[in-house]
């Protein structure tokens, strides 16, 4: 939270940056309307070029199953 300055919607351009940044931003959003990421994806109007961002919550929902995932891998690989 405290790194996106306590905002609620973190803008997309953001997002990409902190957490895909092998992607720009119109192919994040490309693959998160296709359902190849799944995180929700928040547009301030109804306009295709309007705003648009991911809410906190979402994303650290998204990230914490990211690394959950990581971890069972892991422990699949030193049982």
């Amino acid at each position: 939270m405290a790194q996106y300055g306590g905002k609620a919607i973190i803008p997309i351009e953001d997002v990409c940056r902190d957490c895909f940044s092998h992607l720009n931003p119109t192919k994040l959003v490309q693959k998160i309307s296709a359902g190849e990421i799944a995180i929700p994806l928040a547009r301030m109007e109804a306009s295709q070029k309007c705003a648009k961002g991911v809410h906190l919550l979402d994303l650290a929902k998204y990230l914490n199953a990211r690394v959950a995932a990581a971890r069972k891998e892991m422990a699949a690989l030193t049982a």
